[in-house]
């Protein structure tokens, strides 16, 4: 029993942190294209900056996601 309630914990933060993740990714895009929009000139610095973030936001959703079953397996 405590093991599929670990499971299903885990699933659940699993879910958590994707949509998380998918948010702020999203957030962080809308904003770059605006920001592109209003200065195009520093398109490119934006771009650049972008993709560090969505990097540091995947890396963190995928050290949450390794959290969410390393709980489950206790």
């Amino acid at each position: 029993m405590t093991g599929s309630i670990a499971l299903l914990a885990a699933g659940i933060g699993a879910g958590m942190t994707i949509i998380g993740g998918a948010l702020g990714i999203g957030k962080l895009a809308a904003s770059a294209m605006d920001a592109s929009g209003r200065q195009p000139e520093a398109a490119g610095n934006i771009r650049t900056s972008m993709i560090i973030a969505a990097a540091l936001i995947e890396g963190i959703s995928l050290f949450a996601l390794v959290i969410c079953f390393i709980l489950a397996g206790k």
